[in-house]
């Protein structure tokens, strides 16, 4: 039996990472802090967004996006057959519905086509799921399928003439990018792709945290909600009450999630980020070698 010669992609974590995490250990603030605010920033430049919020998962980045947006029990949500649990998961965390949607053969990603059958079927009485045929399916979940980014402009537009919100499972998408033509530039997912781009960092991605992921987005106002129910509803987080002259008084907004980062996995994303691109052409080359053709 003859052994593959690809490689197995373990975590490519270096000397710089030990360091800082020992840093970490050694300034005696583990939790969300200076570290954290810092990879935010640095992760937001990175794919051209304006606001992004580090959580303990993409998991939690969808729950929190799909929180802010509104969605309420009893709502439907399309999402395609080719992803992890998670993307549909956190749809029925909120009492609302995931449509499953057939994806491309070729790209593994969410076919289009078969969205507008769905929602033909649904108003027709034909969907499987025997749900109402006034169930109000207010958003799409599109999945990048291995960094294969699908066009979002086509996306974007599909949705917008249906009254969807787009929200992006970008677990295996960073660094990624789509362009239309050879003569148009590249635009990176969460560069204002749709309302909330969710990306993962865990073990197996091209950059990782241990266990973490961000939330991306351009609108103030679902990033401000995230944010606050990223830790409990809490006004004010832990290094905002203590750090630069800070209140130990806060309130508690609304009901949230116990979702940060801490500073400790911060400390090994900041230069898992700086190597990014590195890291990215070297699974590059490794997916050319199943390249048929």
């Amino acid at each position: 039996m003859t052994r593959s010669r690809v490689p197995f992609f373990r975590p490519d974590i270096r000397r710089a990472e030990a360091r800082e995490v020992v840093a970490t250990l050694k300034s005696g603030w583990l939790t969300t802090g200076p570290r954290v605010k810092r990879f935010e920033e640095q992760f937001r430049a990175a794919v051209g967004g304006q606001h992004a919020i580090a959580v303990n998962s993409a998991t939690a980045a969808l729950h929190l996006a799909v929180e802010a947006l509104g969605l309420k029990p009893g709502q439907a949500v399309l999402v395609p057959t080719m992803t992890f649990a998670a993307t549909a998961e956190v749809v029925r965390y909120l009492g609302a519905v995931p449509i499953l949607v057939d994806c491309d053969p070729s790209t593994g990603n969410l076919d289009l086509a078969d969205a507008s059958r769905k929602l033909g079927d649904l108003r027709a009485g034909r969907l499987s799921l025997k749900l109402p045929r006034d169930v109000k399916v207010v958003g799409i979940i599109p999945v990048h399928v291995g960094g294969l980014m699908l066009d979002m402009d086509v996306l974007s537009s599909w949705a917008r003439a249906r009254g969807l919100w787009v929200v992006e499972d970008a677990a295996h998408a960073y660094p990624a990018g789509f362009r239309r033509s050879s003569r148009s530039r590249w635009r990176r997912c969460g560069e204002k792709t749709s309302a909330v781009a969710c990306f993962s960092f865990y073990a197996n991605k091209t950059i990782t945290t241990g266990e973490g992921g961000m939330a991306v987005t351009h609108v103030r106002s679902l990033a401000d909600r995230m944010r606050v129910m990223s830790l409990h509803g809490l006004s004010h987080d832990a290094w905002g009450r203590y750090s630069g002259g800070g209140t130990w008084d806060y309130r508690i907004l609304a009901p949230g999630y116990k979702y940060n980062l801490t500073d400790i996995a911060a400390a090994i994303g900041i230069h898992q980020l700086a190597r990014a691109e590195k890291m990215r052409l070297a699974r590059e080359a490794v997916a050319r070698q199943y390249r048929v053709g």
